[in-house]
């Protein structure tokens, strides 16, 4: 009697506390920068869905490539910190490519909180000195504030972190870890402080510009992460004037990205004003103007979570091997 082919693994529950043990901010650069090397264009990636709903906003994210597709249900709930919740909720549905059978189920929030610092410290290994300590400023105290700061601290090494946020106990709380962490100095401070910074790094839920562009100096570098309306910015028209501007991409950031889509409503700059993408740093195409502050404006696309999922699921796999390199 022939025995039956054994089947496909049972599909993975990786929870938070295992997406964040499995793969690094580090290691999660990688895997963008990688997916990007062999070639993926972000320009057609499909647009995410977006409700609106009692509780906030519902946003379907799906990618595909030929060998993994997936889909991201992310909730973004306003309320929830008040009582006590995470504001971003969701779940992460990853699909073998060929047959498009589930493979895991991922903790939607704590991919969300390491892919976008992941995609942000990819920006800044290519858009900052990599010999140059900097001076940083970190708008916000909040998860991806803490994601930033170790995202941040696996491709440079800060020579200060100024934490500048609306809560001063929270704030103080982050520059402590900052602290313990290994920063040399860290401390609070106000919007001001962007004057004397090599790297301002905004990752609030503003609505509004959160300090004065025309502070930031020469050769500065500012990411901007927390807001994917076109209504909403956390930087000003003064900055996006002066500033060479990279996206993820340029048809999600015409879409999305308040940060320029409300200096282009004022007529101050046009689509063109956008000198490139991450894709253009990965290859090697560097900043035309090195004096000109640089601005990378991120809205979070469904190819980044795509990547690093597959990168925590290949993770896991191999935890659940011994650690062989077998993967499904």
């Amino acid at each position: 009697m022939t025995a039956e082919p054994p089947g496909p693994p049972a599909p993975l529950w990786i929870d938070a506390a295992a997406v964040a043990r499995l793969l690094s901010p580090a290691g999660a650069a990688e895997a963008l920068a990688g997916v990007l090397a062999e070639g993926l264009d972000p320009e057609s990636c499909p647009q995410r869905s977006a409700l609106r709903v009692p509780a906030g906003e519902l946003l379907l994210m799906p990618a595909a490539s030929e060998s993994w597709a997936g889909v991201k249900i992310a909730g973004v709930a306003p309320g929830n910190p008040a009582r006590g919740l995470p504001r971003i909720t969701g779940s992460y549905l990853l699909l073998d490519g060929p047959t498009l059978r589930p493979a895991a189920l991922l903790d939607g929030a704590a991919l969300t909180s390491l892919r976008t610092p992941a995609v942000s410290a990819l920006a800044v290994r290519h858009l900052t000195p990599p010999d140059e300590p900097p001076h940083v400023v970190l708008f916000g105290s909040g998860p991806q504030a803490y994601g930033h700061l170790e995202a941040l601290l696996a491709v440079r090494e800060p020579a200060e972190v100024v934490v500048v946020a609306r809560d001063e106990e929270r704030a103080g709380l982050l520059a402590a870890y900052a602290t313990r962490r290994g920063v040399p100095k860290a401390r609070t401070g106000t919007a001001e402080d962007v004057a004397a910074a090599d790297l301002v790094v905004c990752c609030t839920t503003a609505r509004a510009p959160l300090f004065d562009g025309r502070l930031v100096r020469p050769g500065a570098t500012v990411v901007a992460v927390g807001s994917h309306e076109p209504d909403a910015r956390e930087t000003d028209t003064a900055l996006v004037r002066r500033a060479e501007v990279y996206v993820e991409s340029r048809a999600a950031a015409l879409r999305e990205a308040g940060d320029l889509l409300v200096p282009m409503a004022e007529g101050a700059v046009g689509p063109g004003h956008i000198a490139g993408t991450l894709a253009d740093l990965v290859a090697g195409r560097a900043p035309a103007d090195p004096a000109a502050p640089r601005l990378f404006k991120s809205v979070g696309m469904a190819w980044e979570d795509l990547a690093v999922a597959v990168a925590v699921y290949r993770a896991a796999r191999r935890e659940a091997n011994g650690g062989s390199a077998c993967e499904t």
